[in-house]
Parts: C-alpha cells; sequence; structure tokens
C-alpha cells in the first residue's frame, strides 16, 4: 500500500516537472510574440518548423563542430608537412659542397719536339792512290767546286811504267808462241797438253799486262762525284802509298752539301710518331731567327738498346750554301699523337696515404676517389698513364673534407684567363 501510493508521488512529480517544462518554453516564446506584435503578426509558413527541433540541434551540432575542427587539424598537419619537406630541401641543398670540375680529357694538341743534331755531307769521301808513286802536279785546292770526273791531280809512277813494260813485251811473245802452237797442233806435230800449257801461258801474261795497264791509269786522279774539296793533303813530290787508312796516303777529301744530312736521336716515346716525309724546321745559332725546310727521309726502325733512341734522317736543301757539314743545329719537329695521354689539371692531383689519387664525381654527383698512375709533368698538367678514362668528372683543387661517396654540387671550374 506504501509502495503503491510512493510511485504515484513519484509520477505525479515527473508529470509536475514536464509541464514546469512546458511552461518554462512557452513563457519566453509568448513573450517574443508580444513584442513582434503578437501571434497575428507572425505567421508560419506551412510545413516550416518555427526552430529547430531540440534533438536536431542537440545530435548534429556537435558533429559539424568535430568535423571542421578535424578538417581544420589536417589542413594544418598537411601545410607543417610541406613547409618541413621544403624546410629539408632547402637545408640538404645549402649543407651539400659545392666543387668545381673538369673533364679529364686526351691531349691531342700537336706538340713540338725539338733535338739536337749535327750536319753532315750528302755525300762525303777521302781519295787515295790506287798505285805507288809521287805526286806530279795538283788542279784544285780546298773550297773548289768540282764536277764528276774532273781532274784533281797527277802522279808519276815510275815503278808502274816498268812493270807495264815488263809485262807488254811478255805478253807480246806469249802471244806469238800460241799463234805457234796452235798452227802446229793442227797439223798434229806437238801435242794437245803442250798446246794447252801455252794458251795458258798467254792469257796469264795478257791479263798482268791489262793489270798494269790499268794501274797506270791511276796516275790521274779525278772527282768521284760533284761537290767541294775540303781537304788537301799532298803537294808536288809528295810520295804517295796505295792503300786506305793507314796504310795509304789521303790525297783529297771532297763533300756534296746540297743537300745536307742532319742526324737526330728520337727518345722511345716519340719514336712512333716520326716517319718518312714527316716535315721539319731546322734552327741554326748563326742564323737566328731563319728556319731551314727539312723533311724526314728515312729512320733506323728500331731503338738503340743503349740509349732507347731511334736514328732519323733529315735531309735539308742547302741551294744557296748557308749551311756546311759539321754544322751544329736543332731540328724542330711538330707531331700529332695518336696515342694521347689523357691529362688533368696539375692541381686536380692529391697525395694520400694509397698514392697518388685524383676525386672524381659519379652520375649521381657523389664524390670518388681514384688511384691513378702518373707520367710526365708538363708543369700545369699531368699525364695518367692509368686509372681515369675520358670525359671523367675531375675535381680541381680536392681537399680531405670530400669524404668517399658524399653528395656534392657540381660547378665547372673556370678556365684560365689568358
Amino acid at each position: 500500500m506504501n509502495d503503491a501510493n510512493d510511485r504515484e508521488h513519484r509520477h505525479d512529480g515527473a508529470g509536475d516537472r514536464q509541464t514546469e517544462d512546458r511552461e518554462g518554453w512557452a513563457r519566453p516564446l509568448a513573450a517574443l510574440e508580444h513584442r513582434e506584435g503578437g501571434p497575428s503578426a507572425r505567421k508560419p509558413q506551412s510545413g516550416v518548423p518555427t526552430r529547430p527541433p531540440v534533438r536536431s540541434v542537440a545530435v548534429w551540432g556537435p558533429i559539424a563542430a568535430v568535423t571542421v575542427l578535424a578538417l581544420l587539424v589536417t589542413i594544418g598537419v598537411w601545410r607543417r608537412v610541406q613547409e618541413r619537406g621544403q624546410e629539408k630541401a632547402f637545408t640538404k641543398q645549402a649543407t651539400q659542397i659545392e666543387v668545381n670540375v673538369v673533364s679529364a680529357q686526351r691531349d691531342r694538341k700537336p706538340k713540338e719536339l725539338i733535338l739536337p743534331g749535327t750536319f753532315q755531307a750528302f755525300k762525303q769521301t777521302t781519295i787515295y792512290p790506287r798505285s805507288n808513286g809521287y805526286v806530279k802536279s795538283w788542279k784544285v785546292d780546298i773550297g773548289d767546286e768540282v764536277k764528276e770526273g774532273e781532274l784533281l791531280a797527277e802522279i808519276e809512277t815510275p815503278e808502274v811504267d816498268q812493270q807495264l813494260a815488263q809485262a807488254k813485251a811478255s805478253y807480246e811473245i806469249a802471244k806469238v808462241t800460241a799463234d805457234r802452237w796452235r798452227d802446229l797442233v793442227g797439223k798434229k806435230v806437238v801435242s794437245k797438253q803442250e798446246y794447252d800449257q801455252n794458251e795458258k801461258a798467254y792469257e796469264g801474261a795478257k791479263a798482268n799486262y791489262e793489270q798494269l795497264q790499268k794501274l797506270q791509269g791511276f796516275k790521274e786522279i779525278v772527282a768521284p762525284f760533284s761537290g767541294t774539296i775540303s781537304a788537301r793533303n799532298i803537294d808536288v813530290g809528295t810520295l804517295v802509298t796505295a792503300g786506305t787508312g793507314n796504310a795509304g796516303t789521303p790525297l783529297f777529301s771532297i763533300v756534296q752539301s746540297d743537300p745536307l744530312r742532319v742526324y737526330v736521336y728520337a727518345p722511345q716515346e716519340n719514336a712512333p710518331s716520326i716517319h718518312d716525309g714527316l716535315k721539319a724546321k731546322i734552327l741554326v745559332q748563326e742564323f737566328p731567327g731563319q728556319n731551314f725546310d727539312g723533311s724526314v727521309t728515312r729512320t733506323a726502325g728500331a731503338l738503340d738498346p743503349q740509349s732507347r733512341t731511334m736514328q732519323v734522317e733529315v735531309q735539308v736543301p742547302n741551294h744557296e750554301g748557308k749551311l756546311y757539314a759539321g754544322m751544329y743545329g736543332q731540328v724542330k719537329f711538330v707531331l700529332a699523337d695518336e696515342n694521347a695521354p689523357i691529362v688533368v689539371p696539375a692541381n686536380a692531383f692529391l697525395f694520400r696515404t694509397d698514392g697518388p689519387q685524383v676525386a672524381t664525381v659519379t652520375k649521381d654527383n657523389r664524390i670518388h676517389w681514384q688511384a691513378i698512375h702518373v707520367g710526365r709533368d708538363f708543369g700545369t698538367s699531368l699525364e695518367v698513364l692509368d686509372g681515369l678514362t675520358e670525359n671523367t668528372k675531375v675535381v680541381v683543387n680536392p681537399t680531405d673534407d670530400l669524404g668517399e661517396g658524399i653528395q656534392v654540387q657540381v660547378k665547372p671550374a673556370e678556365k684560365p684567363k689568358g
């Protein structure tokens, strides 16, 4: 009984509160209508509520707020990520080391090769007598120009003359005897053997006579070729002995100086570039500012195993006779090196603990230290025999700060002025 009364009492209380809530909503609404002219002043349109339902505002309001807030947060985060990415890229670019690079190239520029040489006559010989005797006369002196076959001197040969007279007599007797034996053998008076012996004796006497005739012909000394007399070693009455070298007496020396030969010795590294027909310039100290044209006529085709050089002959026209055999000069060649070496600037070279190296730049702009084998030093550049290929990017003025594999910014090196 008591429980029923309590439930009825709670129900009545809830109903009173609902009535109060409706009255609470109604009072402000009535006041608003009174200020605006009453209910007749504002008539609601058909199908349109005068205010949103309490449940719709309570549900969709927070959802819209959360959605807007999430959108704003997403936009903010996206912009921050973009800014940080740009900042990171800028920082990375700003912190990369900038290096100057050049491309390793082959030094194909023609090179000048200057070698010392000595002028020699195109033809040169010393004339010796072919028979013993005395100088009867001489016809030319040093510096005289002579033609081939021209008489230079005469030699008196009394011994040869006597030998020739005896040989002539022996020859004549042998000839008569041989003719007589030829008739007798035809008549079969003498044997064939006896005839053969006399016939051979005749032939021997004839050969001896002809030899002495030739020796007598050597009494006249003539020029073997056209040229200039460079030495006269005899005078009238000089006793001369047939022979050559120390065994004989030199009479004259004759040279042919047009053209002249110049012999030089090319180093091993330049020998492959020198060939027949290669043009050359000859410089002589006595003719400053003047070059004489020449060309290579032949090469030895082999190197001297002691000096590792190859003998080269250069011919120089000498129509004006300005140059002389025995002069010293320099021969200048312009060589196009078919096997030109790779060269890099001298300031790209760095000697490290592992030996000589250069810093190269890979395709992805990373540093790679490359060991090289250095050849000749040209002052501003170095010859690289091994370790580099053509068009490899090499860092100029590298430092130890360039670690292996670090990324760098590449900048072409400035070409030296002048």
